[in-house]
């Protein structure tokens, strides 16, 4: 019962971060890699040792192509993104890569996305999203469909949906800043960890859903408050356990996975954490505002 006794503060608490991710989209906005606006990237492997960082965005910035961003990748391996190339750039850069020829550089990958190949990835991926909300109301409305008292299945659905929302809203917002501070960049990995936290946020949400239909259907308490506070006593250890060991898995792929996974490692790490909060401290303190609205608008 802590958690519905105190429901007013960590709903607060939520506000607040929401509210400041949503500042911080508004005012940096998410920084689209390749996939989206389109562009090239090419991926260089030295032998015997590679340069420093420095020293290859000295080499190319002479090329005179644009920005471009240098991230290192494995052990001996730089991954170079910029706008699209033509084949006689795409040589130059390598030439470049080779640093005075010093260092003997060989190309592993050259990928070329045109600006009309991002706008579809786009487009597909905000599909993606609306479909998987859309998918997810109409499933909570059908499962809690016997749940009619004194909360409306629909408006589990839609609880539900406040929370995906919140969850998505909060690593968006995260990664704002690292594209604004870091350059950390948006790309097709993004949305597919956008979309995990989606499934995992609402599967959490839907455990302690299903936990306060069974005590209504058990009639374990005539106050509506008192069994949602049970409910999430009885799934509160199962809900955190869970998701700590996800978020161990994914933090240990954080920091010693490659560098290309590092940024769907910590999308996946701040969606979770705030996916299991808003499961627990989010959508059942709601449930219960809306059953204290409900009851005060009957009285009306």
């Amino acid at each position: 019962m802590f958690i519905i006794k105190n429901k007013n503060i960590f709903l607060t608490i939520s506000a607040i971060i929401v509210g400041l991710s949503i500042v911080s989209l508004s005012i940096f906005g998410l920084k689209l890699g390749i996939d989206f606006k389109g562009g090239a990237m090419l991926e260089a492997a030295y032998q015997g040792g590679r340069p420093t960082v420095t020293e290859v965005q000295d080499a190319v910035k002479k090329l005179d192509l644009g920005e471009v961003q240098v991230q290192e990748s494995g052990v001996d391996e730089y991954i170079v993104k910029s706008r699209s190339l033509t084949e006689a750039e795409r040589v130059s850069l390598l030439d470049a890569l080779s640093i005075g020829k010093t260092k003997q550089v060989t190309e592993k990958s050259f990928n070329s996305i045109g600006p009309s190949v991002g706008k579809e990835l786009t487009r597909k991926a905000i599909v993606a999203m609306i479909a998987v909300i859309i998918a997810i109301v109409l499933f909570i409305a059908y499962a809690f469909r016997k749940v009619s008292k004194p909360v409306s299945s629909w408006r589990y659905g839609l609880i539900a949906i406040v929370t995906l929302v919140h969850d998505i809203v909060i690593p968006s917002g995260v990664f704002a800043l690292l594209g604004h501070f870091h350059g950390a960049e948006v790309d097709t990995l993004f949305v597919v960890a956008l979309l995990t936290v989606l499934g995992l946020s609402v599967s959490d949400t839907i455990v302690v859903f299903d936990r306060i239909r069974e005590n209504l259907k058990n009639h374990i308490s005539d106050n509506f408050s008192e069994t949602v506070g049970k409910s999430l006593s009885q799934t509160f250890t199962r809900s955190i356990n869970t998701s700590l060991t996800v978020i161990l898995a994914l933090l240990a792929l954080f920091f010693f996975g490659p560098e290309t996974t590092k940024n769907f490692a910590l999308v996946l790490v701040v969606g979770m954490f705030f996916g299991t909060y808003s499961s627990i401290f989010v959508a059942s303190p709601i449930l219960v505002l809306v059953e204290k609205w409900q009851r005060n608008n009957k009285k009306k």
